[in-house]
């Protein structure tokens, strides 16, 4: 149990840490064509999420990433060139596959391996702490500093920051703007909605008795509430516990998405457990493998995740 919980909570947490810190048709953030524009040649200060001046004249040419939000933002952006380093779980889109990795970042930071690539700039997500972002200067490397967002706004934000440090500052407000469209359009499409289905997200059943779930304050349970669903989970201490088969049983829910059908489960294979049989989504069918990526890693693709669960809690409003 606790090898299969920590690849998922890892990847949770190395992505997408902001507390204390699949599914049918996905409409994918398609993966940005590279536009050739020269970056921009003026200083950029900017000042990081702890707060540090961080300079660049000019602005970054050869970047290592320490998550997969990141990497996913700068080839957003038209940056993905700029990467020479990667931490080892950032695998989108797939030909960042092809950038050298620097390996696991549990355990200590591999500064020798970073180091051997001369980046001019380290993207640090939150999962890095102030004493490894230290460290990382200590070596002489420039390291900026970049919380997870909360909420869609502050996806733009970081994005916008990104835009800024690599000079690719049109293209990021290009694609805050294509992204601020399609939440809207999912916004808008709901208003008005009469029903609010009771949510299910599996995270990890290898205890079937108590899967793990996403409680509330997670950018999952925002996904949930404004794609116009009630997350079960609301009601669980942290961001991410256990719920008892009973109380989901009683909890009812109308829908189950399944982040863990990458680790082989399956509708059927949930269907059968003891009890569930009464369950309301089983009844129904409403039983659906979920990208968990799309809810757990904070970058463009969040907006794919609010779309994809919209269609499946809402058919009716987005059946053309």
């Amino acid at each position: 149990m606790f090898r299969k919980l920590f690849a998922v909570l890892a990847l949770i947490l190395s992505n997408f840490l902001f507390i204390t810190a699949c599914s049918p048709a996905v409409t994918n953030t398609p993966t940005p064509t590279r536009v050739i524009v020269e970056p921009t040649q003026t200083p950029v200060p900017i000042i990081d999420d702890l707060g540090r001046q961080v300079n660049l004249t000019p602005p970054a040419r050869r970047i290592v990433t320490l998550g997969p939000s990141m990497v996913e933002s700068l080839y957003a952006i038209g940056a993905g060139e700029l990467i020479v380093g990667r931490e080892e779980f950032s695998l989108y889109p797939p030909e960042a596959v092809d950038i050298p990795s620097i390996g696991s970042l549990f355990g200590s930071l591999p500064g020798e391996a970073i180091l051997a690539l001369e980046p001019d700039l380290v993207l640090a997500p939150e999962i890095i702490s102030l004493e490894q972002v230290q460290a990382l200067e200590g070596l002489g490397l420039t390291v900026y500093y970049q919380t997870n967002p909360t909420s869609f706004p502050e996806l733009y934000d970081n994005l916008r920051e990104l835009g800024r440090l690599t000079g690719r500052e049109i293209q990021a407000e290009e694609l805050i703007g294509n992204l601020e469209q399609r939440v809207e359009a999912v916004e808008s499409a709901l208003q008005g909605i009469e029903n609010r289905p009771r949510v299910f997200y599996e995270l990890d059943a290898t205890d079937p008795q108590n899967p793990y779930t996403t409680g509330s304050g997670t950018f999952i349970d925002l996904l949930i509430t404004m794609a116009g669903g009630d997350n079960i989970g609301q009601g669980l201490e942290g961001a991410y516990a256990q719920i008892s088969s009973e109380q989901i049983i009683l909890s009812n829910p109308e829908i189950i998405l399944l982040a863990d059908a990458e680790y082989g489960v399956t509708p059927e294979n949930v269907a059968s457990r003891p009890g569930w049989e009464t369950i309301q989504a089983v009844v129904d069918g409403r039983l659906y493998p979920f990208d968990p990526n799309l809810g757990s890693i904070p970058g463009p693709r969040l907006v794919d995740g609010l779309e994809t669960m919209a269609r499946l809690f809402h058919p009716e409003v987005f059946e053309n």
